[in-house]
């Protein structure tokens, strides 16, 4: 059987108690590695679970699945992802090799960023379509995410920006020599993307386009959704541009417009204040 497991979103405790039975169980356990990070490393995992951990990174389930595969018809393997299993495409994609291979499989649900953005008091049933944010480069700065927030805005739906993981990304110089060394992890901040939204904002203004997000659009940053010392601040854009919420992961929603007065009731407990400074850290739960 192969077990798809979703971890949950803080750390080594936040596995449901039957995952942590699954996994006990398993005679191999793959952790994957370049969708998300908990807030705990490999250690302390392998310790809370009693099991050591393979890990999976994204080369290895997309290219060479077949390794995770392996022997799964005849005995447990598990899948670790955090969050929820199905956060991620590369996931199902896992399900489908599974099966054309007659091997079973068994999903163990678990708390995404998906449905924890909830936390911030947004209603989960007026989000729009989900968008991905990446890290601009000198040569690549895409831009065609703004038309799904575009129209979420236009169905007064609040947009989930996901920020970008850099995890074992190679240099250009390295990829086209084929040396296997790899860059340091980046993980993007909701200041960083709140920038790259400013800027996409003025060059549709350039382009005498109206954009349909502005300097004072409301926005929601949330960083480390599901750990202890998780961080909610609501303001605008540009303020956003400059909060700091610490370290990883951290996540942007995009307001649809109009607010339930029980939405803005419970974004009032995490506004911006005024006077706060760039180095100022915002919003703690």
């Amino acid at each position: 059987m192969l077990y798809m497991i979703g971890l949950g979103l803080g750390d080594a405790k936040d596995i449901t108690v039957k995952g942590l039975e699954v996994v006990r169980r398993c005679s191999r356990v793959y952790l994957e590695t370049y969708t998300s990070v908990l807030t705990v490393g490999k250690e302390i995992l392998e310790e809370f679970y009693e099991r050591k951990l393979i890990l999976a990174d994204r080369e290895e389930v997309e290219q060479e699945a077949d390794n995770i595969l392996k022997d799964a018809d005849i005995s447990d393997v598990a899948f670790l992802v955090v969050g929820d299993p199905f956060g991620a495409t590369t996931h199902s994609d896992l399900i489908l090799r599974a099966t054309k291979l007659g091997i079973p499989y068994r999903v163990i649900h678990n708390a995404s960023i998906m449905n924890a953005v909830g936390c911030c008091g947004l209603q989960l049933y007026k989000f729009g379509e989900t968008v991905s944010i990446v890290f601009w480069t000198d040569t690549w700065r895409p831009e065609s995410f703004f038309d799904k927030v575009k129209k979420n805005r236009q169905n007064g739906t609040h947009t989930l920006c996901l920020l970008d993981i850099k995890v074992k990304e190679q240099s250009l110089e390295n990829l086209i020599k084929g040396r296997k060394i790899y860059e340091p992890p980046r993980y993007m901040s909701v200041n960083q993307a709140a920038q790259q939204l400013l800027e996409i904002v003025q060059n549709q203004r350039i382009r005498g386009e109206e954009p349909a997000v502005t300097e004072e659009t409301l926005c929601v940053g949330l960083a480390r959704v599901g750990a202890e010392d998780q961080k909610i601040a609501a303001g605008t854009l540009q303020q956003m541009s400059t909060v700091d919420l610490g370290g990883p992961l951290h996540s942007l929603i995009i307001t649809g417009g109009s607010l339930h007065p029980l939405e803005m009731e419970m974004l009032s407990l995490f506004t911006i204040p005024e006077n706060s400074s760039e180095s100022q850290s915002i919003g703690g739960l």
